[in-house]
């Protein structure tokens, strides 16, 4: 049986700095994000810890193929995204924390 997955993209508290991740588990993931579970990761180097956009896809593949994707492009195809769905950059951990 698949499992789905999320991309999900986490920024600094500036919005200067922007992470694309996929996890299988949202709501741990960014948890460990927040909490800096691993202390010398690139999120946590650059304390990123805002939830800005993430999209669930039924399989994982699927969402690393889109990881992939975005990570390819530019950042101004990024803030796009974000602002289609997010369009005041809120931390959307309030959204998904009570899953």
């Amino acid at each position: 049986m698949n499992k789905g997955g999320y991309v999900y993209i986490i920024a600094n508290k500036n919005f200067t700095v922007l992470y694309t991740g996929v996890t299988s588990d949202l709501l741990a993931r960014v948890l460990q994000h927040k909490e800096k579970f691993y202390p010398d990761s690139f999120t946590a180097k650059y304390n990123c810890c805002i939830l800005v956009y993430y999209k669930f896809f039924s399989s994982i593949e699927e969402a690393i193929f889109e990881e992939k994707r975005l990570k390819g492009g530019s950042r101004i195809k990024k803030i796009k995204l974000i602002e289609e769905i997010n369009p005041d950059w809120k931390d959307l951990w309030e959204e998904i924390k009570r899953w």
